[in-house]
């Protein structure tokens, strides 16, 4: 093994880059601007000249770097082939492949974002004492990524550990992001929260500090009202866990984790989610899985940098 490698974060709007000793330690991190005009043509060439300056200003050289981990935002079979990444305006094309040859022929391996957030908290953040685990990204919308035995689990074409997407109410009337209906994201993501806050407000008459925010409400409003003891708030806190812990216990049947890791924005609620959630799933899992433990992750916006050096060590 040699002394260092990189890891790449690849965002629609920015990029970020770490650079890591390859027993974990991060020596540096930064960020530049994704570029996705002319359907992102210049967004690896981007990557590769910051990291030729940072080469130099470190004094390393390409000898000691074991190579370079990219996560993108999009499925990403395991080849390194990305199937479409839509923000950044690529379509099908072997990532691995083409940025290595544009960087000395280094080693390159890809992955989706949310599975090599999931492999970085594996690695050094949430997850670390486990080998199996799921790791749960309530942000805008929900992303996920399952781990086992240290390894990301892509499927057969990189659409494994996409649970926001699982299907969990028959009787949603409004679409989904995915074109579905009654998505786990239109309940347990940040948008989710606000849906269901709504929701409430305009059928109860039960009085709730929820009103006086009105449309402006964040879901970090309805947990912080939830933790003041507002009942309106904690019936939708309650309701959000309760769709999220059936999905646990729906994903835990199926692959049998050590742990769930519960990351991204709505994550930053702490005890109160984590306890909502744990309630529904151990009242609603199959009892052998019944003891997967419940943590929040700790890495932040570092995951998937970690996940993205990760990738390359193994």
């Amino acid at each position: 093994m040699k002394k260092y490698c990189f890891g790449v974060d690849v965002g629609g709007t920015t990029i970020k880059i770490g650079f890591f000793n390859t027993d974990g330690t991060m020596l540096d991190k930064w960020e530049i601007k994704t570029n996705t005009d002319n359907f992102g043509e210049n967004i690896l060439g981007d990557i590769c000249e910051s990291l030729e300056k940072k080469i130099i200003e470190q004094g390393v050289s390409l000898d000691e770097i074991e190579g370079v981990g990219i996560g993108l935002p999009g499925p990403v079979l395991a080849d390194g082939t990305v199937l479409q990444c839509v923000n950044l305006g690529w379509g099908t094309y072997n990532v691995a492949d083409t940025f290595s040859e544009m960087f000395h022929d280094i080693k390159v391996k890809a992955g989706n974002d949310a599975n090599v957030a999931a492999l970085g908290e594996n690695w050094k953040g949430g997850g670390k004492d486990y080998k199996d685990i799921v790791m749960i990204t309530l942000g805008t919308g929900v992303g996920g990524g399952v781990i086992i035995n240290n390894q990301i689990l892509t499927g057969y074409n990189g659409g494994a550990g996409e649970i926001g997407h699982m299907h969990m109410n028959d009787d949603e009337t409004d679409f989904c992001n995915c074109g579905g209906k009654g998505c786990l994201e239109q309940y347990a993501s940040a948008t989710g929260v606000v849906r269901l806050a709504k929701k409430y407000m305009s059928e109860t008459k039960e009085t709730t500090k929820m009103s006086e925010f009105g449309n402006d409400i964040t879901a970090k409003d309805v947990f912080d009202l939830a933790k003041e003891g507002d009942e309106g708030a904690k019936a939708v806190v309650a309701k959000m866990g309760n769709y999220l812990g059936k999905a646990m216990a729906h994903v835990a049947v199926t692959v049998n984790p050590q742990a769930f890791i519960i990351g991204g924005g709505v994550s930053k609620a702490g005890k109160i989610l984590i306890d909502a959630i744990k309630l529904t799933y151990r009242e609603h899992c199959f009892a052998a899985c019944g003891d997967a433990a419940v943590h929040l992750a700790e890495l932040g916006n570092d995951a998937g940098m970690y996940g993205a050096a990760a990738l390359v060590l193994d």
